[in-house]
């Protein structure tokens, strides 16, 4: 496995930031990804037009966690038109790369963030 992924994913894996249910969140978002099995929950606390915190759980391969917590990363402190922003690269980008058959991973934490704003938006 070490050889297929940068040091940045593998940290991500190991080592997983914002992991859990975020309670009275006001965003949540689920992808799934029905080729593979993987499955990413997306929480968003939400105040003022900016993401104040958020949390991801996952069941999927070390991509798939690493871009689930890539992805709190990249969102929490960001307003919503940034996070509206954020594309599948900006997160395969973020980690350094990740191997081509594993980019469906990055579409999975964008699927996630797309179905958290629509769901705060309606």
């Amino acid at each position: 496995m070490s050889e297929a992924y940068n040091e940045t994913v593998l940290d991500h894996y190991r080592n997983p930031r914002n992991v859990g249910v975020l309670k009275n969140a006001h965003a949540v978002g689920k992808a799934e990804n029905s080729a593979c099995g993987d499955v990413l929950h997306l929480y968003l606390a939400i105040d003022q037009d900016r993401v104040v915190d958020s949390r991801f759980q996952t069941f999927g391969c070390a991509a798939a966690i690493a871009a689930g917590s890539r992805l709190t990363e990249m969102v929490t402190g960001a307003t919503l038109d940034e996070v509206r922003a954020i594309r599948r690269r900006d997160v395969v980008e973020a980690l350094g790369g990740l191997p081509p058959m594993k980019v469906h991973c990055s579409v999975l934490a964008e699927d996630a963030l797309r179905a958290a704003l629509e769901a705060y938006e309606h």
